[in-house]
């Protein structure tokens, strides 16, 4: 190949989205404004015996970003896969107009793998079915880390922790940060939210084409405690000023839908042994709910029509304390309510996979007469706040002391018990220092794996282990926070 087609692929992205056990969704473009559309590209899927190819003609390319001419991407969809097979992935553009290069040389500008779903949860003793996770990332000061650490575990890792799939639970862009956010121009803010994408899709790479990828947001993905603008935040203030607000908030919806392909809610299963939700409980609340009663009924009745272990995955915990300065989902008490009736109704164990408060944790509390748990875990950050933003930074809570809060309100039939903090399962912490760019204790950048087998007599066993993002054991493979946390799930 000529020196003219080896050129940096490095603002290319391409992104492995949601797969089932026979199909797959993938995203390629770039969300840089420098590179030209290609006339001709292509993303080919290749298995063991064969190859698919989805060409793309220039008039497949879509705009992430609504009024801005630059930046453009497409997405593909290949079905007919079979269950719990490695595949590969290529993007291509095919190299025109270079004096000396022949009509068909193609460059490679990106690769990717994934795994289709299994057809059933895999048996004891067989690679487990292992979900990476992971919220909260600020590209400052993270240097390629989070992603090199994915990366390497994914890569090299042992079969027992290396992850099939990945949930980004949120935060994955901070578009809220710097005295930026105080323009005025419509230009200006399409322009800020669509650059703080482009650098954070090149920094996540590794994460984003290696296993397929469910991403839901967070506030940061629009703006601090997102839908509402009555925050005292200096670099928030524009926000009261309604053109400033439906810009920003449209621009950002658009990364929300047109990049991340966040669902509203998302359901999958393996075989009748374990159930997976997903649910953005951030993009659609208003002043009495975080989701419209249409689709609260969705989710609510995926918890009372369970059969085996569900798996909820939503941007923000459960177990948590009443906030007066932020919204969590505790300030929407009906709904909150509801939703944890409705997980205990089943009797079956719930594991919640969650993040946003910027420390890790396990918690578990009792769901109910039942007989159901809520096994609580949250991966938080991956790369933490710096500077004057560093005063965000969390070191873990163990409180509320009982679930659900009796302070706050009682579910008929249920009495409050005790959450069992197990504290050598809160991911560890560091000091901060005063005019450094943490200058507040926090918590150790990390994401976290959750593996399931079957356990016998109807049981899932789940083994949940941290991953340090920003040290590395003798293996050049990220380093372990805590000892693997494991527990039966019924």
């Amino acid at each position: 190949m000529s020196d003219a087609i080896r050129t940096n692929t490095g603002q290319w992205s391409l992104v492995v989205l949601r797969a089932t056990q026979n199909s797959v969704k993938v995203w390629a473009g770039t969300l840089f404004s420098t590179l030209k559309m290609p006339d001709h590209a292509r993303i080919e899927l290749v298995s063991p015996d064969h190859t698919v190819v989805h060409e793309i003609t220039k008039a497949d390319w879509n705009r992430p970003f609504s009024y801005l001419r630059k930046r453009f991407y497409v997405t593909a969809s290949f079905n007919n896969l079979q269950p719990g097979t490695h595949y590969k992935i290529n993007f291509l553009r095919r190299i025109e107009a270079i004096e000396g290069v022949r009509d068909e040389s193609w460059q490679q500008l990106r690769t990717g793998q994934f795994e289709t779903l299994p057809a059933q949860l895999p048996d004891s003793g067989q690679k487990p079915f292992t979900v990476g996770f992971g919220s909260c990332f600020y590209n400052h000061r993270d240097g390629g880390q989070a992603a090199g650490s994915y990366k390497a575990l994914y890569d090299r890792g042992d079969e027992a922790v290396k992850p099939t799939i990945t949930f980004l639970t949120g935060d994955q862009v901070y578009l809220d940060i710097g005295f930026d956010s105080l323009s005025f121009v419509n230009s200006e803010i399409r322009q800020r939210v669509a650059d703080d994408y482009a650098l954070h899709w090149q920094a996540l790479g590794s994460i984003l084409n290696r296993g397929a990828t469910w991403m839901l947001p967070d506030d940061h993905e629009y703006w601090n405690d997102y839908p509402f603008y009555d925050s005292l935040i200096p670099t928030l203030l524009t926000l009261k000023i309604k053109q400033v607000r439906e810009t920003w908030s449209r621009a950002a919806y658009d990364g929300v839908q047109r990049v991340q392909q966040s669902p509203r809610l998302d359901f999958f299963k393996l075989g009748d042994e374990l159930s997976f939700c997903l649910a953005d409980l951030r993009s659609y609340r208003d002043q009495h709910s975080f989701l419209p009663d249409a689709d609260f009924d969705r989710l609510t009745h995926w918890a009372r029509s369970l059969t085996a272990p569900g798996v909820l995955v939503i941007p923000q915990p459960l177990i948590v304390e009443e906030n007066k300065t932020e919204r969590n989902l505790l300030s929407f008490k009906q709904q909150y309510q509801q939703l944890i009736e409705a997980l205990g109704e089943s009797g079956h164990d719930i594991v919640l996979l969650s993040g946003d408060v910027h420390f890790g944790r396990i918690a578990v509390a009792s769901l109910g007469p039942q007989g159901g748990r809520l096994i609580e875990v949250i991966a938080s950050p991956l790369s933490n706040l710096t500077g004057l933003n560093g005063i965000a930074t969390a070191t873990p809570s163990f409180k509320p002391k009982k679930f659900p809060d009796p302070a706050l309100f009682s579910i008929p039939g249920w009495s409050a018990q005790p959450v069992r903090y197990d504290k050598s399962f809160a991911v560890s912490t560091k000091k901060g220092w005063p005019l450094s760019a943490y200058p507040m204790a926090r918590t150790r950048e990390h994401f976290m794996t959750a593996s399931f087998n079957r356990a016998g007599n109807g049981e899932v066993r789940l083994k949940v282990n941290a991953w340090r993002v920003r040290e590395r054991d003798s293996e050049n493979l990220p380093a372990r926070d805590f000892d693997e946390y494991e527990v039966n799930l019924k």
